[in-house]
């Protein structure tokens, strides 16, 4: 199961490394530190949801890579440890965590305004009872507010395409080096709300990007790392080029 193999990960990891919080279900969410421990700082976060647990393979492979010089950044390779386990033993497209709730919608931005969002707990679009009533999101708030990173990733899947715009803010130009770095579209997307990347952009007024990663022609839940490899060096050059 993925969780075993992130935590052996993270287990025998020799950087710097936290855990930031517990699932609803008492797993760790684990994060480790990649480049420089000064200078500007990111955080990259995976496998939000449920069926897109193959992310968090993709974040060892980041980990790996690391980050250009001046840079430095916190990978959190599991957001959704229960929802993962759902998936890979019960039912394949479950993207919510243990409690049924979308933890994509669940954060304090234009919370319960997206055009899909419901309050009917369930495998997908449940925003959960108030914005960061999940263990899971309220974790990863209260650590990128302890860290106050220059910029916030977060890796899905899937479509080849890259988001950056929330309400009228956000930064086109990272967008663009992304895209670079993958090949894959910018685009903004209407109709959605209450996502991580949508909080840092508009609550911490941050750059920040959604890459839904891996060709739209695949069928969830994606098992194959190779799929995803347009995205290996995406971290390395985006920090190598973004801000010179």
């Amino acid at each position: 199961m993925i969780y075993e193999e992130i935590k052996d990960f993270y287990l025998n990891y020799g950087g710097k490394k936290c855990v930031i919080g517990y699932s609803l279900g008492g797993r760790a969410l684990f994060a480790m530190h990649a480049g420089s421990l000064s200078g500007r700082q990111f955080i990259s976060v995976y496998a939000v949801h449920a069926r897109e647990w193959i992310t968090a393979r993709l974040a060892l492979e980041h980990i790996s890579r690391g980050a250009a010089e001046g840079w430095g950044g916190w990978i959190i390779p599991l957001l959704n440890p229960d929802g993962a386990l759902i998936s890979q033993t019960k039912v394949p497209l479950w993207k919510a965590n243990l409690r049924g709730v979308d933890l994509n919608c669940n954060f304090d931005a234009h919370w319960g305004t997206g055009s899909l969002n419901t309050r009917t707990r369930g495998a997908e679009n449940c925003i959960g009872d108030f914005p960061f009533s999940e263990p899971e999101s309220k974790a990863l708030q209260t650590f990128t507010l302890k860290i106050m990173p220059h910029v916030t990733f977060a890796f899905h899947t899937k479509g080849e395409e890259i988001y950056w715009e929330f309400f009228g803010g956000g930064d086109e130009g990272g967008a663009n080096i992304l895209h670079a770095a993958t090949g894959y579209a910018v685009k903004k997307i209407t109709g959605s709300a209450g996502g991580y990347k949508d909080w840092c952009i508009e609550r911490l007024k941050i750059p920040a990007y959604t890459i839904e990663c891996g060709s739209d022609r695949l069928s969830h839940p994606i098992t194959d790392i190779k799929q995803l490899k347009k995205c290996y060096n995406a971290l390395y050059i985006f920090t190598e080029r973004y801000g010179r």
